[in-house]
């Protein structure tokens, strides 16, 4: 049984009035271990016949079979098998990848036959130095001669064994003295049994071959042999592997050969991750800034007290009426404070008037309060002590300022403790100085000072009713249902509603609502410059695939799987995606550091789930983008990548 056998093959290409029948009933037997030369004019149709036979064409019509194999309707994958267990190509021009070396360019097509680094690297060693390569093995094909790269593709063409080598005018592009060492090897390969199918437009080359083969305007004119007897062959192709770690190594080197292509690009690569650079910056910047603020706002309600509720009497702020309602007293405080859920109440009044140190006369306001009023409001002591529950008791004429009327009262120089001052000609004893309250609620030049309430109301104001009330709620309570239940008491107590609240953890929430929404919209505005990116990636990845369409048709030929294809691309735009998305919070973390040197007030907040999440978003934005243009180099067709410029 011949090892290849063609019968009636045509080829046509074009359609309609443009089309052109190119090959016309081919009918050709090659015998396993022959040498067959196939000649002819430029437009004969010889380049054509030799891409049917080595599997990276198909015929319009005709059967072709290879070993008693019909190929006309195997899959891309089976013919791609095929070619890389069986032939091995010898191009005209080398068809070597540039931006591997000598070394990975002869092992290409054991990588997709499975075989381990180790094993295809010392095989390919191997027949560098077999065929006078030595010592350039990690050479790159432009620091090669032309020769140099022809005896390399011929190493690549028995790295799976070879048993068909095709032989596109091997000599074409070389001097005479290259393509006669050329000529040399092939001559060699004949000897050791391999089938050689070469194809040249040159009497003297074709007559070197056992077999001559010349076609015309698609026909074939004769066809004569040396000798019918043919060298017996022992070519062995190399054995494929199979099973769990075929698949790792597959993934591992469609990694390695993606990492390669980026690095052989830099500027494209850098251009390709330019928009996801300044996307995923834009996103983990606008995030990091709302959270900022947001916990900016939240740090300041924080400091008016945290899961407190505010009473005061009225209908609410607005109320004319309200500084006329007189309802609020020390009783409901006591009351409010026996409720289980609650940690403590303090009742407050507060009146303004004249404070007097030694010449200095100021107008400042006067807070009456319980002991537990600091911690409600989360007022911190900077220095001395703060009034006791035995102070109110007692009346003590004991008060407490904010450090502005520490600073505007007394000289720097001055210790304000145990100093005597008068407010509205009263006279009480300083014991402490409060923390500077640095909030947008607080922190303004007014004068505040805190005494016992008792002190204020019975000494100084003469007021029997209090002006509010602040309880603070147990952590693990709802602050919600304690208010619930504080308004339920309250009208109880005065038989209406003559008073309102104001929740602390109402405000919180609100902000937090209101915040959220404009982080949510800027974080869109930003999400928008992503898919741009991705766009870009897709579009980079398409001029990718155009440009590299030569490389896709000499991977094909030598074996490649349109999965390995379609991995390599993809792998290739999820790298580009990861890259920009890691460099893109790289550079959203060195924006927050400048933030925080220009701006003192808040800072930028990064949390890791938006990072995560960023660098997500670019592999999926990688996936998603970058599929289609590698789908569709997955599916070109060998020859027609091989012919492309």
């Amino acid at each position: 049984m011949a090892l290849i056998e063609c019968k009636n093959i045509n080829r046509y290409f074009g359609d309609g009035e443009n089309r052109v029948h190119v090959l016309k009933n081919i009918n050709i037997s090659i015998e396993k271990g022959d040498f067959v030369a196939i000649i002819g004019q430029s437009g004969s149709g010889k380049s054509t016949l030799m891409n049917i036979l080595g599997l990276l064409d198909t015929p319009t019509s005709g059967t072709y079979t290879i070993a008693g194999t019909e190929t006309s309707k195997m899959s891309a994958d089976k013919l791609a098998a095929m070619r890389r267990k069986r032939f091995g190509f010898i191009f005209q021009r080398y068809n070597l990848l540039s931006s591997i070396s000598a070394r990975d360019n002869v092992a290409l097509p054991s990588v997709y036959a499975g075989v381990d680094y180790a094993t295809r690297s010392k095989r390919a060693d191997m027949l560098l130095d077999k065929l006078g390569l030595k010592g350039k093995e990690k050479n790159k094909p432009s620091e090669l001669s032309g020769g140099q790269q022809q005896r390399v593709s011929i190493a690549r063409a028995l790295m799976n064994g070879g048993e068909i080598i095709f032989a596109d005018e091997p000599t074409g592009a070389l001097d005479s003295g290259s393509g006669e060492n050329v000529m040399a090897i092939i001559h060699q390969l004949y000897d050791d049994g391999h089938t050689i199918i070469m194809v040249t437009h040159d009497p003297n080359i074709a007559a070197q071959a056992n077999r001559v083969i010349e076609i015309k305007d698609g026909e074939i004119i004769s066809d004569k042999s040396k000798t019918t007897e043919i060298k017996p062959s022992n070519v062995q192709s190399i054995q494929e592997k199979r099973g769990l770690g075929f698949y790792k190594d597959q993934f591992v080197e469609a990694f390695s050969m993606s990492i390669q292509a980026i690095v052989a690009h830099k500027m494209r690569s850098l251009l390709t991750m330019l928009g996801i650079i300044i996307g995923i910056a834009a996103v983990v910047s606008v995030v990091a800034l709302g959270k900022g603020s947001q916990e900016k706002i939240l740090a300041n309600i924080n400091s008016m007290g945290t899961n407190t509720i505010s009473i005061f009497p009225g209908k609410g702020f607005g109320d004319r009426n309200r500084n006329r309602i007189k309802t609020l007293t020390v009783a409901d405080s006591e009351a409010i404070g026996k409720l289980s859920y609650v940690e403590s109440t303090t009742p407050s009044t507060s009146t303004g008037g004249t404070l007097t140190y030694q010449n200095t006369d100021l107008s400042a306001n006067i807070y009456g309060a319980g002991a537990g009023y600091f911690d409600v409001r989360a007022l911190k002591l900077d220095e001395g002590r703060l009034f006791d529950d035995l102070d109110v008791k007692d009346n003590a004429q004991v008060v407490v300022i904010d450090d502005n009327t520490a600073s505007k009262l007394f000289p720097a120089d001055t210790n304000p403790l145990g100093k005597t001052i008068l407010f509205r000609k009263r006279p009480l004893t300083v014991i402490g100085v409060l923390k500077k309250q640095d909030n947008m609620m607080g922190g303004s030049d007014s004068l505040n000072l805190y005494a016992p309430y008792t002190t204020v109301m019975n000494q100084i104001s003469g007021e029997k009713h209090i002006s509010s009330l602040a309880v603070k709620v147990k952590d693990n309570v709802d602050s919600q249902v304690a208010e619930k239940g504080v308004k339920e008491l309250l009208i109880a107590r005065h038989g209406t509603e003559d008073f309102f609240m104001r929740n602390s953890d109402s405000i919180k929430q609100t902000i937090e609502s209101t915040t959220g929404t404009m982080a949510l919209l800027i974080s869109s505005i930003a999400t928008i410059s992503l898919i741009v990116g991705g766009i870009g990636v897709m579009n980079i990845m398409l001029v990718s695939v155009t440009e590299r369409t030569r490389e896709i048709g000499v991977r094909m030929a030598i074996g490649a799987r349109q999965n390995n294809i379609l991995q390599q691309f993809l792998i290739e735009a999820i790298l580009l995606c990861i890259i920009g998305g890691v460099t893109g919070v790289l550079l959203s973390l060195g924006i927050g550091a400048l933030f925080a040197k220009l701006v003192s007030d808040f800072s930028m907040s990064f949390s890791t789930a938006s990072i995560i999440g960023a660098v997500a978003t670019s592999t999926a934005i990688g996936v998603l983008f970058g599929y289609m243009p590698a789908k569709n180099a997955s599916k070109l067709n060998p020859i027609d990548a091989l012919a492309h410029d």
